[in-house]
């Protein structure tokens, strides 16, 4: 499905450049979970902005479904974000004035889906994800979990290819966490969502298949999970973030 080959992101000019990316290359299934780590600086959330179009490439091509986003023209990057991606942020980015309902149905809103297939989707998203009984709310009305419930919702009810996630559980207490990445899992196993998700948090990532590790640009480790459980999975993530080096607090 995405497939990163030797991408570089330069910042700066002349003689103040610095290399936030440093040929990374690295292909992603369809229907995989994979989250990326690193410490801060590592460039982990500068390659969820190149993948996202939210940011440009210096060098290298993403390709998503065979398109290559790197060559995509400035007019055809919010319908691309639209069609094929799907976002879930930190700050949930719901919009107050629109109910639950209306922030979930508005990427198939704004590629003029027709209305009643529009409530059919977002009803059917929402029940898989248990939110169905505030629909009606607006953002303000509900938990921060629910909220992230609904971010998720919205970024699958347009039928997406891709599902970012930037630090999904930065905002939550221990409980919502724990309720989201059950979500995100369940919509990995059983909806086939493919996700890539960006976390410092190890205890998050050890819900992931395949763990990136990112250090000074570069792709540094990677884990896969196979049929060890999740707890073992948790340790070896620990075991690899420490020889990462630096400040592990900053990590983990």
């Amino acid at each position: 499905m995405l497939q990163v080959k030797n991408i570089e992101k330069y910042y700066g000019s002349k003689n103040n450049v610095t290399k936030a990316l440093d040929r990374v290359s690295f292909d992603v299934a369809d229907g995989e979970f994979i989250a990326i780590m690193g410490a801060s600086g590592s460039g982990k959330t500068t390659l969820l902005n190149c993948i996202s179009t939210i940011d440009t490439v210096s060098a290298g091509d993403i390709f998503l479904n065979g398109v290559n986003i790197a060559e995509l023209p400035s007019g055809e990057l919010a319908k691309f974000r639209r069609e094929q991606l799907g976002f879930v942020f930190q700050d949930y980015n719901l919009l107050d004035t629109l109910t639950i309902e209306e922030n979930i149905g508005l990427a198939l809103s704004l590629n003029h889906v027709d209305s009643d297939k529009v409530i059919r989707q977002v009803n059917e998203v929402a029940g898989k994800l248990g939110i169905t009984d505030i629909l009606g709310k607006f953002p303000y009305q509900v938990s921060g979990g629910q909220k992230q419930r609904a971010a998720c919702a919205r970024a699958m009810a347009a039928g997406q290819s891709l599902l970012l996630a930037d630090e999904p559980t930065g905002a939550l207490d221990s409980k919502a966490s724990k309720n989201l990445l059950e979500i995100m899992t369940r919509m990995n196993r059983e909806m086939g969502a493919t996700i890539l998700m960006v976390t410092h948090d190890a205890y998050s990532a050890s819900y992931a298949g395949r763990v990136l590790f990112l250090k000074d640009g570069r792709i540094f480790n990677e884990l896969f999970c196979g049929e060890r459980n999740r707890s073992v999975f948790y340790h070896e993530i620990l075991d690899v973030l420490a020889l990462l080096g630096g400040d592990v607090s900053d990590i983990i």
